[in-house]
C-alpha cells in the first residue's frame, strides 16, 4: 500500500511550481498505519499562497487509493535557492524600489517583511535609504542604537520577529547626511558583508526612490534574487515605475512583480469604493505579475506612526490582508524563480 500511496502523491502538482510534489521532494514523510495515511509535505515557503489547495488535492489523491479511509496531512517548510546564496546565511536577497518617492514603498517593504516573519520566515530588512530612512520608526525602534559582536560585525536590530538595520540607528536623530556616491557605496557594503545577519530565508531591501547609486551597489555587489515595483495607479507614477523597470532589467535583476499602492479607497462610513487615483493603473506596465492591490487606510497611517506594522495591528482590515497577500504571492514568484535552476527530477527521501 506504501508503493501505491506514494503513486498516488506523484499525481498532485505543486500549483505553481507545475511540477508534483514528490519529483520536487517536498514529501517528508509519506507512511500508511492501519487505514490511515500521514503525510508530511515541506512547502517551498512558509507564507506559500496556495497551501489550502495544496492540502486539498493531497486528501483527494490519497484517499483514491484501496484500504486508506482517512489521510493526516501536516507542512514545514524549506525555502530554497536556485543556486549560491546571495550572503553567507541568506537564501534570497529582494529588492523593494519604486521610481519615484510618496507612493509608500518603505510601508510595503515593511508590512511584506513582518508578514512573512509572521508566517514562519526568517526574515531580515536593511533600510538602503541612506538618505531619507523610516523603517526604524515604522518598526518603533527608532531610538534604538546598533551595536558590534564579538567578531566586530554590526548587529541588526530585532522587532516584532524580524531583524534591521537602518541608517536612522547608527546616526544622530534629525541629522542631515550628506554624502557622494563613494560613501554611500561604502555604507550599503558594510550593511550586507559587515553585519551579522544570520541564517535568513529573505532579506528584504527597502531602496532609495529612483535609479541612483544605492540601486547600482547593490546590484553591482550580490546576486540579487529579484524586485518588487511599488507604484500608485496615476501615469506620473507609472512613468518612473517604467523606469524603475528599465534599470533592473539592465542590470539583470528579474522583476518579481507590482505592487499597486494606494489603489482604492473605501469609506468607513458607507462602505463605497473610490478610486481615487485611477485602480488597476499599474497594469500598463505590461505582462508583470500582480502582486497585489493595496488600499489607503487610516489605520494602516496610524499604524505606521505608532511604530507597529499594520498586518500585525490590524490583521483583519482590508490593508492588511492585502499586504499579506503580496507577502504570499511574492513568496510564491520566489520559489518559481528558484526552481529554474533547479535539477528536473530530485530523489525521493
Amino acid at each position: 500500500m506504501r508503493d501505491a500511496l506514494w503513486t498516488a502523491l506523484k499525481t498532485v502538482n505543486d500549483p505553481e511550481l507545475h511540477r508534483d510534489l514528490v519529483s520536487l521532494g517536498m514529501i517528508e514523510r509519506a507512511e500508511v498505519e492501519g487505514r490511515v495515511a500521514h503525510v508530511k509535505v515541506n512547502l517551498t515557503t512558509p507564507a506559500c499562497p496556495l497551501k489550502g489547495k495544496i492540502e486539498g488535492d493531497v486528501r483527494a489523491a490519497v484517499l483514491s487509493v484501496p484500504g486508506i479511509e482517512d489521510v493526516a496531512v501536516t507542512f514545514g517548510a524549506m525555502v530554497r535557492t536556485g543556486g549560491q546564496p546571495a550572503l553567507p546565511g541568506v537564501k534570497h536577497v529582494l529588492l523593494v524600489g519604486s521610481g519615484k518617492g510618496g507612493v509608500g514603498k518603505s510601508s510595503v517593504a515593511v508590512n511584506v517583511a513582518a508578514a512573512l516573519a509572521r508566517d514562519g520566515a526568517r526574515v531580515g530588512l536593511m533600510d538602503a535609504d541612506v538618505y531619507g530612512p523610516s523603517v526604524a520608526h515604522m518598526l518603533g525602534e527608532g531610538g534604538a542604537r546598533v551595536t558590534a559582536n564579538a567578531e566586530r560585525k554590526m548587529q541588526p536590530l530585532t522587532a516584532h520577529g524580524l531583524r534591521f538595520l537602518s541608517m536612522a540607528n547608527l546616526s544622530p536623530a534629525g541629522q542631515a547626511l550628506v554624502w557622494r556616491g563613494p560613501m554611500l557605496h561604502s555604507a550599503i557594503q558594510q550593511f550586507l558583508k559587515d553585519a551579522a545577519w544570520g541564517d535568513l530565508d529573505y532579506l528584504i531591501v527597502d531602496l532609495p526612490p529612483g535609479t541612483g547609486d544605492v540601486q547600482l551597489s547593490l546590484t553591482q555587489t550580490i546576486q540579487v534574487t529579484g524586485a518588487v515595483i511599488v507604484t500608485t495607479p496615476q501615469d506620473v507614477a507609472l512613468i518612473d515605475a517604467a523606469r524603475a523597470i528599465d534599470m533592473f532589467r539592465k542590470a539583470s535583476v528579474p522583476v518579481l512583480g507590482v505592487v499597486e499602492n494606494m489603489s482604492y479607497f473605501v469609506a468607513p462610513d458607507t462602505g463605497l469604493t473610490y478610486d481615487l487615483f485611477g485602480r488597476g493603473g499599474s497594469r500598463k506596465l505590461g505582462s508583470l505579475p500582480m502582486l497585489g492591490e493595496v488600499p489607503i487606510d487610516v489605520a494602516a497611517r496610524q499604524d505606521a506612526d505608532a511604530g507597529l506594522p499594520t498586518v500585525l495591528a490590524h490583521p483583519e482590515s482590508t490593508a492588511a490582508q492585502a499586504l499579506t497577500q503580496v507577502a504570499r504571492n511574492l513568496a510564491g514568484r520566489v520559489s518559481v524563480q528558484a526552481l529554474s535552476d533547479l535539477p528536473e527530477q530530485l530523489p525521493v527521501l
